[in-house]
């Protein structure tokens, strides 16, 4: 391939992705934990939208089990944001592993 195609290829790649990273933004995602007592959303972007927590759970004399909850909720919705994102940047770049901060 030439260096001029090549250039072309890179700067559509590098269109389609930040176009996908908007798109990203605007999708949320949950995740829940205590059996769904605890639940996290996040955007795309990778910012936590809401909590929310079921009041059956919120004993003032075990405090560390709610936050031990909202912990793990934030962070599987995280895991399943960058899960979410990889897949999308598959789909454009042909599962080509581009270095980090290339695109």
């Amino acid at each position: 391939m030439g260096m001029g195609k090549m250039m072309k290829q890179l700067q559509k790649v590098q269109n389609e992705v930040a176009k996908l990273q908007e798109e990203l933004g605007e999708r949320e995602l949950e995740a829940t934990s205590g059996g769904g007592a605890v639940k996290a959303v996040a955007n795309g972007k990778k910012q936590l939208v809401s909590v929310s927590v079921s009041p059956e759970v919120v004993d003032p004399e075990d405090t560390e089990m709610l936050e031990d909850m909202i912990v793990a909720a934030v962070n599987e919705v995280m895991e399943k944001v960058d899960e979410m994102t990889a897949e999308e940047m598959k789909k454009i770049t042909g599962g080509m592993n581009l270095p980090p901060g290339l695109m």
